[in-house]
């Protein structure tokens, strides 16, 4: 079983739509519509959970609900929130923390707590905005960032167990995310979902002796 979190649009609901051809689907977001929505579009049967990730216990029930232990975790849920620093909104920072930092730490502490001794991979998908500096975007390279520390010091923390943990930078894809982020983006030349959903897979194929431990998906 794949459990995908952020599934009710952009990256993580087109993922559902590729794995669920080969693998039992767990799907969860923070919007129940749009997760409906995505549960019915899938013609297969999944399990769907709206969960706030940035609340432990509500973390601890979802995986208490999984029909079976993940073979993969895919954590793409988090939000965007861009302009200069000056003109951010001390609340819309907190959600922006929450939506991305604090999940990350609550999803990745509960799967290590639970299958850190099982062969399972827990895929962190963060942005190019976690491997550079970017102007107006602060806050959010902060998160990012944090992120990134957060994967490669549990890493050590892993060195000797069988669970794999892969980063992933995506950069450039045309979601949903860009309109409720603030910023005004022309995002033409930008991957889509699907395509971005699609390098992402393929690149998660492991073998008996290698996988890719990190990826960074860039637009042409």
């Amino acid at each position: 079983m794949i459990l995908i979190t952020g599934a009710s649009s952009g990256l993580g609901a087109s993922l559902a739509q590729l794995y669920v051809e080969q693998d039992d689907i767990a799907i969860t977001g923070r919007n129940a519509e749009r997760l409906e929505q995505v549960a019915e579009s899938i013609k297969c049967p999944i399990n769907s959970y709206v969960c706030d990730l940035s609340d432990g216990q509500a973390v601890t029930h979802l995986f208490d609900a999984l029909p079976s232990t993940p073979n993969m975790i895919i954590h793409c849920a988090g939000s965007g929130y861009f302009g200069p620093i000056e003109n951010q909104s001390p609340d819309a920072i907190k959600t922006l923390i929450d939506n991305n930092l604090t999940s990350a730490i609550l999803v990745l502490r509960e799967a290590v707590k639970r299958y850190k001794a099982q062969a399972v991979t827990v895929v962190m998908v963060m942005s190019t905005a976690a491997l550079a500096a970017k102007a107006e975007e602060s806050t959010y390279c902060a998160v990012k960032w944090a992120i990134k520390g957060l994967i490669e010091s549990v890493r050590l923390e892993l060195k000797s167990s069988p669970m794999k943990l892969i980063a992933v930078y995506p950069g450039g894809m045309d979601t949903d995310f860009w309109p409720t982020s603030g910023k005004q983006t022309d995002t033409n030349s930008f991957m889509a979902a699907d395509e971005a959903a699609g390098m992402l897979k393929q690149a998660l194929q492991s073998t008996a002796h290698g996988y890719i431990s990190d990826l960074t998906i860039t637009r042409g």
